[in-house]
């Protein structure tokens, strides 16, 4: 399996995923991050039929709040 770096954040609330994103900013992460609102979309995302297509599949770092 390649490692690809992606980091999947799964967080329902808005104000804590901008402010997320702003630390990964202010700390110069560079990967890509997917944002999944709650752990139905983040178990589609995981394992829908779809996302096994995709290059950033799967993720290399999965946070949950």
């Amino acid at each position: 399996m390649t490692r690809n770096g992606t980091i999947l954040l799964v967080e329902d609330n808005q104000d804590d995923v901008e402010l997320t994103l702003i630390a990964f900013q202010n700390s110069h992460v560079a990967n890509n991050i997917v944002v999944r609102r709650d752990g139905e979309e983040a178990l589609k995302y995981l394992f829908d039929a779809e996302n096994r297509q995709r290059p950033d599949f799967p993720p290399e770092v999965i946070l949950l709040d």
